[in-house]
């Protein structure tokens, strides 16, 4: 297909809005709705590009991605700087993978925004389990589907877009300041995140950040969200033998690896299914989540005929609110190797997120104790590749969050919800620690339909519009804004 069969623009419809707004907002609609096929048309060319950031990857790739993003800033006219910049991984000479700064300086007492996203993709996994080819992006319906179509080319796209329209309602004179971070590693753990945000600090010091990486309540109701679970990631091996032995012969009586794995990861969950490990904690919010109902949960997660939930209380708390821990990955034989032995060793790899309100260390912590306290027939245990992520809580208080949701509640024609989301953006405590000052809004471009990180990713076309109006109309409010 060509980008112009690829790139259908979503009508007037599609935006609910009334349309009103009098003078620049009126004009910044106009823009927005004049620039989205352009905007579409180069988000297909960047899901083209195959950013995985995996260190089994091709790293070429995501510098090619960093370049294309860094050239559709470039062209907007709006920056005064535009690089392509590296940072090291902790404290040795590894360099992260490629990142792009924008910095417009802000005038006359204006606040400044950092407009965060990032264009590293995950891996496609099995092609076969697409419709389409993952890395060819391709419209169906109302929906363009490829592997960083929504998470996060999308967010990157819907900054570039709205700067665009920006510049073509005010041009040179827009006051506002802007920083534009696209990082190039989120998929890969954010490794060079804190040591990118020290060495660039005066670059992207802002009074108000925009983290483009998040969902909406469904393809109608914009969200921002106000809490995040942090996560705790980790191998974890089990050995019971010094080598393998024959099942025939002493099975029965000599402990496999296997069997001593699946009793002790059995100890995690309670019956119901809920996480039974002492010091992992809930959080408490202040309000009922809302109605979310068993059927709604089956549709939305895909549940096959005759399964049911697990965990206790509102299924909104449980997404939210409530630790998980969940069994991701797993070395062991095929079944099409399996010999008849017994496994001396089996690795294992444990995600479990955190609830809002605990830091994501004290959570390791309680899992090593429970995993080494239930180990049964004494068997060994390893845990190393730690990975920590600490979770967030948005303060809703400030003027910055009250403009995003006005401008959503504007752009969408439906009123902005706050909402918890289970996923985790660990980044967003290295910005908390570095610009404490700054108010910081996540919102995003994805739906329940949209299926980030697995086959069939796809972004719905008309929130995207109404996710670029948002920001397009945040900025524009924030240009007649005085700093605070």
């Amino acid at each position: 297909m060509t980008d112009s069969q690829q790139t259908p623009v979503p009508t007037a419809a599609d935006d609910t809005a009334d349309g009103s707004a009098p003078g620049v907002e009126a004009k910044v609609r106009a823009a927005v709705e004049a620039g989205l096929p352009s905007a579409v048309a180069d988000l297909s060319k960047l899901v083209r590009i195959p950013s995985v950031s995996w260190s089994a990857f091709d790293p070429e790739n995501v510098r090619r991605s960093a370049d294309a993003v860094a050239a559709l800033l470039t062209d907007t006219g709006m920056f005064d700087t535009v690089e392509v910049k590296q940072a090291p991984i902790g404290v040795g000479d590894t360099l992260g993978q490629p990142a792009v700064l924008a910095t417009r300086a802000a005038r006359n007492g204006r606040p400044t925004v950092l407009l965060y996203a990032h264009h590293d993709v995950q891996p496609e996994g099995d092609e076969a389990n697409w419709d389409t080819p993952p890395f060819e992006p391709t419209v169906r319906g109302d929906r363009l589907y490829g592997r960083g179509a929504a998470d996060d080319k999308a967010g990157v796209m819907a900054h570039v877009a709205s700067v665009r329209a920006l510049r073509d309602v005010l041009g040179d004179d827009l006051e506002v300041g802007l920083a534009v971070f696209i990082e190039g590693e989120e998929e890969f753990g954010s490794r060079s995140f804190a040591n990118f945000l020290e060495q660039n600090a005066a670059a992207l010091a802002a009074d108000v950040i925009v983290v483009a990486d998040s969902d909406n309540v469904d393809v109608n109701t914009p969200a921002l969200t106000v809490s995040l679970r942090g996560n705790v990631t980790f191998r974890l091996t089990v050995s019971t033998l010094e080598h393998a032995s024959h099942s025939g012969m002493y099975g029965g009586a000599a402990p496999d690896a296997m069997l001593a794995l699946v009793k002790l990861l059995a100890t995690l969950h309670d019956d119901d299914g809920a996480v039974a490990v002492d010091g992992l904690t809930s959080y408490d919010a202040a309000a009922e989540p809302p109605a979310f109902t068993e059927e709604q949960l089956a549709e939305d997660a895909a549940f096959l005929p005759g399964v049911t939930s697990v965990g206790r209380g509102p299924i909104l708390s449980r997404m939210w609110s409530q630790p998980t821990i969940t069994v991701t990955g797993i070395d062991a034989p095929s079944v099409a190797n399996a010999s008849n032995t017994l496994l001396p060793g089996v690795a294992v790899r444990i995600s479990s997120r955190v609830a809002p309100g605990q830091p994501a260390r004290e959570a390791y912590e309680a899992l090593e104790r429970h995993l080494r306290a239930h180990a049964p027939f004494g068997a060994h245990i390893a845990i190393d590749d730690v990975d920590l992520g600490d979770p967030f809580l948005v303060d809703t208080d400030g003027w910055a969050a009250t403009e995003a949701k006005r401008a959503m509640t504007d752009a969408w024609g439906a009123e902005a919800v706050e909402t918890g989301i289970g996923g985790s953006i660990p980044f967003i405590a290295d910005l908390v620690r570095e610009f404490p000052e700054a108010q910081i809004l996540v919102t995003g471009v994805e739906d329940p339909d949209t299926r980030a990180h697995s086959p069939n990713e796809s972004l719905h076309l008309g929130v995207f519009k109404r996710a670029v109006l948002t920001e397009a109309l945040l900025l524009a409010r924030l240009d007649g804004r005085t700093a605070s």
